[in-house]
C-alpha cells in the first residue's frame, strides 16, 4: 500500500470498475496475434483478475489514438512483456477490507503528529485508504507501538523446553522498549513465560537455591515489566484484571479528576489488598497506580525454604506469593501501611508460627511487615512497603523415624502378605460347603495384597519415584483406591456375618441369605472408585505427597479419612451386635454344644474377627507420640491377612482335612520316588 494518494475519480474504484478477463491476458497465452488491447478504451478504472492465472497487460500494441497514434506497425521491434506472479489470494481485497477512513488521515488535517497515530490498528489483512474527496496518508510518525513486538519460543523449544529457552523468552521480554501493550499481548506473553517455567520445573528441582531465586528475581522483574505497560493515562479513574492459568492480575489507575476517596479492594481468588491509592495519588500530581499480581506457581522458584530463621523448623508456603507494585509512579512512598488478607491454601496448624515475609533478592525476610490477625483460614499481614509477599507457616519437625520401628513395620508387612497370598490359594483351590460365602474375604485379600505391596515397593523406591511427579500421583491414587476398596469389603463382610448370626439365632439353620456375588464385587470397587474420582475432580493436585500419598493441604487426607472413619464407626456397632446376637444364640443351644467350643478358640477367633473388620484401624487416631500404640497398631493391621488364614482356613475342619490329604498325597509321592 502506497503511503500516499490522491483523488483520481469520485467513485469508488473498488466499486466502479472494467473486469480485463480475457483468457488471453493470461502470461501463458502464446498466441501473439490475439494479444491486444486495441478494443479498450481506457476510461475509467480496470482490473485485471482471472481466476488462479498469472495476468499482465501487453505493451505490443495499444488502443489506437490513445498516446496520438492514429496507426501501428504491427512487424516493429516489441519489448517483451515483464509479468509478476503471485500466488492467487485467499480472499478478494476488493471485498474484504477493513477502511481506514478516520479524518485525522486526511493530507489537510491540522493534528500534531501525535495525534496522527495508528495505535489502535493491528495490521492484519487488507486495509484500504478512502476519505471522498480528500487525499490522505498513513502517517510514518507513529505506528501501532506493539505492532513490531514479536517474543516467540526459540527453535526447538516447543519440542523440548529447556534453561537456555526460559533465558532466550526472558531476555526477548528485557529488551522490550515500548511503554504501553495491549492487554491481550501481554496475557499472550505471560502465558508464554510461566508455561515454560512450567516445563523446566523438573530441571530446576537440581539447580541450587541461588539459581532458583535468580530464575525467580527474572520472572518477577519480567512480570512486572509487563504489568507496567498495561497502565496508560486516566482523567478520572481505570482498571484492568485478568486471569491466567498461572497467575491473577488486578490494576486500578487513577488520574486528576478521580472523585472517589477510597479505590475499591484489589481481590484475587486467594488474597486482596487494601490501598491508600488517592493518598499516593496526591504525591504524584494525582496520578498514580497499583498493580496486584497473585502468582500461583510462583513458590516453586520462591521456595519457602529460603525464609532463613535460627530455629530448625518445617516451612510451609501457606499463600499464593504475591506482588504489588506502583508502576509508573515517580514518588513510591507509601501514606499508610498497606493490608494484606491470605486466604491459606494449606491445612493450618494451630500449633505453627505464621510470618508474613517478603521477598529480598535472595530470602524471604520480615522487615517491615507483622501479622496483623488470623485464624484457621484467613491471615491479614500490614507492610509499611511493596514488594513480592508471601504468608510462611514454620512448624516443629517431627521426631526422627525408629530404625527399629521400621524394620519391625517391614517384617510384618512380609509376613502378612505371605498369609494374604497363602488365603487366596486356599479360597482357590480348596472346595466349601454351599452354604459359605468367602467373596467377601477373598476380595479383602486381594485389596490389600495389592495395597501393601505397592506401599511398601513404593516406600523402597522413593528416591527414585520421587522425582516422577506424575507417577508419584499415580501411585498415591491407586494406594488410595486400593485401601479404600478393602475398607468397603471389610463392611461387606461385617453385614455378611450380621446377617449369618441373625439367621442362626431366628430359625436355627445353618441356611442364611446373602446377596449376590456379583452384587458386592459392585458395591466393593464402585465405591471406593467413586470416592477417587470425585476427589481427582475436586482437587487434582491433591495426590503425590513426599511419601507418593495423599497430600494433607485443604484437608484432603479426608477423602480417605472420612470414608474410612465412617466405614469403621459402622463395623464397630456390626461388630458389637454380632457378639451380643452370637451370644444369645449359643446360650439356647444344649450344654454338650456349647462344651466343646472352647472358651479359648472362641476368644481368639472373637479377636481375629475384630482385626479381619479393620477395628484396629482406630488406633491409628490415638498413637500421638505413643510409641507402645504404634507398635500394637503396626503388628495388628499389618497381619489381617494371618488372622483371616487362621480363622477362616487354619480353624476350618473341612479345609483342614482338605490340608490333610494333600501333605499325604505330596509326602507319599515323594516317598514312592
Amino acid at each position: 500500500m502506497a503511503s500516499s494518494f490522491h483523488k483520481a475519480n469520485l467513485s469508488d474504484p473498488c466499486y466502479n470498475y472494467t473486469v480485463l478477463d480475457n483468457p488471453w491476458r493470461a502470461t501463458s497465452n502464446t498466441h501473439d496475434s490475439v494479444r491486444s488491447d486495441t478494443s479498450v478504451s481506457w476510461s475509467g478504472w480496470y482490473r485485471l483478475f482471472i481466476n488462479g492465472l498469472s495476468t499482465h497487460v501487453p505493451d505490443t500494441c495499444v488502443a489506437r489514438g490513445s498516446c496520438d497514434v492514429s496507426s501501428f506497425n504491427s512487424s516493429s521491434t516489441t519489448i517483451p512483456p515483464e509479468t509478476i506472479s503471485t500466488a492467487y489470494p485467499t480472499v478478494d481485497p476488493c471485498y474484504n477490507y477493513t477502511v481506514l477512513d478516520d479524518p485525522w488521515r486526511a493530507n489537510s488535517s491540522q493534528l500534531s503528529n501525535s495525534q496522527k497515530c495508528d495505535q489502535s490498528v493491528t495490521w492484519r489483512g487488507w486495509y484500504r485508504l478512502f476519505i471522498n474527496g480528500l487525499s490522505a496518508h498513513i502517517p510514518d510518525t507513529c505506528v501501532a507501538q506493539y505492532s513490531c513486538i514479536n517474543i516467540t519460543l526459540q527453535e526447538g523449544c516447543t519440542e523440548q523446553t529447556t534453561l537456555e529457552c526460559l533465558q532466550n523468552l526472558l531476555e526477548q521480554i528485557e529488551n522490550i522498549t515500548v511503554q504501553e501493550l495491549p492487554v491481550n499481548t501481554v496475557m499472550d506473553i505471560l502465558n508464554m513465560v510461566f508455561n515454560t517455567v512450567e516445563k523446566i520445573l523438573e530441571s530446576l528441582s537440581s539447580a541450587s537455591p541461588a539459581e532458583l531465586a535468580s530464575y525467580g528475581n527474572r520472572v518477577l522483574q519480567t512480570s512486572e515489566k509487563l504489568i507496567s505497560t498495561l497502565v496508560k493515562p486516566t482523567d478520572t479513574n481505570d482498571s484492568v484484571s485478568f486471569t491466567l492459568a498461572a497467575l491473577e492480575v488486578e490494576i486500578f489507575m487513577v488520574g486528576p479528576n478521580v472523585t472517589l476517596k477510597k479505590i475499591p479492594r484489589l481481590e484475587t481468588t486467594n488474597s486482596s489488598v487494601d490501598i491508600d491509592l488517592i493518598g499516593i495519588a496526591k504525591n504524584n500530581n494525582l496520578t498514580t497506580a497499583v498493580g496486584f499480581v497473585s502468582y500461583v506457581t510462583m513458590e516453586n522458584l520462591l521456595k519457602p525454604d529460603f525464609f532463613n530463621t535460627s530455629n530448625d523448623t518445617i516451612k510451609t508456603m501457606m499463600s499464593t506469593v504475591i506482588s504489588a507494585t506502583l508502576p509508573k509512579t515517580t514518588n513510591t512512598k507509601l501514606t499508610k501501611p498497606v493490608n494484606f488478607t491470605f486466604r491459606h491454601i494449606r491445612e493450618f496448624d494451630p500449633n505453627g508460627s505464621l510470618s508474613c515475609v517478603y521477598w529480598n533478592i535472595s530470602e524471604w525476610i520480615v522487615d517491615g511487615c507483622s501479622v496483623l490477625e488470623t485464624n484457621s483460614s484467613h491471615t491479614v499481614c500490614s507492610c509499611v512497603h511493596l514488594s513480592t509477599i508471601a504468608l510462611i507457616m514454620q512448624t516443629s519437625r517431627p521426631p526422627e523415624s525408629d530404625p527399629l520401628l521400621d524394620l519391625l513395620n517391614l517384617v510384618c508387612v512380609i509376613v502378612g502378605l505371605v498369609f494374604f497370598s497363602l488365603a487366596l490359594l486356599t479360597f482357590a483351590l480348596c472346595q466349601w460347603s454351599p452354604g459359605v460365602n468367602n467373596v467377601a474375604r477373598i476380595n479383602i485379600c486381594i485389596s490389600l495384597l495389592l495395597a501393601h505391596l505397592l506401599f511398601l515397593l513404593t516406600q523402597q523406591f522413593l528416591n527414585l519415584i520421587q522425582r516422577q511427579k506424575v507417577l508419584c500421583a499415580v501411585i498415591a491414587g491407586l494406594l488410595h483406591f486400593l485401601f479404600l476398596s478393602g475398607f468397603v469389603w471389610m463392611f461387606i463382610e461385617a453385614v455378611l456375618l450380621f446377617i449369618c448370626v441373625k439367621n442362626l439365632s431366628q430359625i436355627s439353620s445353618k441356611k442364611r441369605e446373602v446377596l449376590s456375588s456379583g452384587f458386592l464385587c459392585v458395591i466393593g470397587y464402585v465405591v471406593a472408585l467413586v470416592v477417587v474420582c470425585v476427589s481427582v475432580g475436586l482437587v487434582p493436585e491433591g495426590y503425590g505427597s513426599e511419601h507418593c500419598w495423599i497430600k494433607t493441604d485443604k484437608g484432603f487426607i479426608w477423602s480417605f479419612l472420612g470414608p474410612v472413619c465412617i466405614i469403621l464407626a459402622l463395623n464397630v456397632i456390626l461388630f458389637i451386635c454380632i457378639i451380643i446376637c452370637l451370644n444369645l444364640s449359643l446360650t439356647k443351644l444344649n450344654a454338650d454344644v456349647s462344651q466343646l467350643k472352647k472358651n479359648k478358640t472362641m476368644a481368639f477367633k472373637t479377636l481375629g474377627q475384630c482385626v479381619v473388620l479393620g477395628c484396629p484401624w482406630i488406633l491409628g487416631f490415638f498413637i500421638n507420640g505413643s510409641e507402645v500404640l504404634e507398635i500394637i497398631f503396626v503388628i495388628l493391621n499389618s497381619q489381617q491377612g494371618t488372622f483371616i488364614f487362621l480363622i477362616y482356613c487354619v480353624l476350618n475342619n473341612e479345609v483342614r482335612q482338605q490340608y490333610r490329604k494333600f501333605f499325604r498325597r505330596l509326602f507319599c509321592g515323594h516317598k514312592k520316588h
